[in-house]
């Protein structure tokens, strides 16, 4: 278990039951608008609490747009959005330099800021735009700054990026390069609501008012929580766990039995995979009012964290493998 002096320790144990106190008010305040999707909200808090960006994918109409408003009000964050398409430049998100005319004809350049300067970015289907536009701010979300007319400008802090992608219509996309894709801490699957679900989404939608969340946090409290997340302890059963899971999806070495789960991947995730469960379990635990983690916690979210950082084989695609598949079994290996 990592090392914590008892002074610590006790420290840690106080803020993190304040914290637990905080997280459950958030959780409620957006369940009075965004109704089921448990496992949605969970992740994407978790995503914000470890925090990383994440990666929506769903069909259009899944509330992905409501969800991240709701998040951007609920945790006091200054929102913006950008909807992506194919003639989106980087500019029209980072920003450009202007030409200013002073009354006595002086001129200077001024920097006009683009939509990324938010805390919380939604990049709504964000494989519409080129392979230049997508670089341009998956470089702003590994940097947390960008440069122009060089000029460095960061970007406020905490920042975080929700990305959307509809995994139906793929003309005329731009599908993410395997490297920008691992720089989403999580892909976020969204999936149809359940019929008791929906049934009290079209009641409480279509009538005059519809219910708004309201503030229980900040950008500073979310930074506090952050930080708190990194503190945590977690056990040495845990570590293990996460090590054994990241390295068996990868690619089969020469001499790996055939039947073993790598033989299927073609490639497979990095170190930035383990340290993303080691953050994510944490936050985890801590939204359901744990001072810890457990193999729970990293059975859980084993595969919104790998899913997106691995690919299989020729073979493995024809002969029906699916990338779900071999993350469950691997998991089972250490449950």
């Amino acid at each position: 278990m990592t090392e914590v002096t008892a002074e610590t320790g006790d420290a840690i144990v106080r803020r993190a039951e304040r914290a637990i106190e905080r997280l459950a008010l958030v959780r409620t305040a957006i369940a009075r608008v965004i109704y089921g999707q448990e496992s949605v909200v969970e992740r994407a808090l978790v995503t914000l609490l470890s925090g990383g960006h994440g990666l929506l994918v769903g069909v259009p109409g899944l509330a992905k747009t409501r969800l991240v408003e709701t998040l951007g009000r609920v945790l006091g964050l200054d929102a913006g959005r950008v909807q992506f398409t194919p003639d989106l430049m980087p500019s029209d998100i980072l920003g450009s330099e202007v030409l200013d005319q002073a009354p006595d004809g002086a001129r200077s350049f001024r920097f006009l800021r683009g939509p990324i300067f938010a805390q919380l970015l939604m990049a709504d289907e964000i494989n519409r735009a080129s392979p230049r536009t997508q670089s341009a701010l998956l470089q702003a979300m590994q940097e947390h700054h960008v440069t122009i007319a060089g000029r460095r400008h960061d970007l406020p802090a905490p920042f975080h990026v929700l990305a959307t992608q509809n995994p139906l219509e793929q003309e005329g996309t731009y599908p993410l390069p395997e490297a920008q894709l691992d720089r989403f801490l999580m892909q976020i699957d969204v999936d149809y609501p359940d019929l008791a679900t929906e049934r009290r989404i079209l009641i409480a939608t279509t009538g005059v008012a519809e219910p708004r969340a309201e503030a229980v946090a900040d950008a500073a409290e979310l930074a506090e929580l952050q930080q708190l997340v990194r503190l945590m302890p977690v056990g040495e059963s845990v570590v293990e766990a996460i090590l054994t899971l990241i390295r068996s999806v990868r690619p089969a070495a020469a001499d790996a039995p055939r039947d073993d789960i790598a033989r299927h991947v073609a490639w497979g995730p990095g170190p930035r995979a383990g340290q993303a469960l080691m953050l994510t379990v944490r936050a985890r635990a801590l939204l359901a009012g744990r001072l810890a983690p457990s193999l729970d916690d990293v059975a859980a979210l084993a595969g919104p964290v790998l899913q997106h950082r691995m690919a299989l084989t020729f073979a493995a695609r024809a002969d029906g493998v699916v990338v779900g598949d071999l993350i469950a079994r691997a998991v089972r290996r250490i449950a």
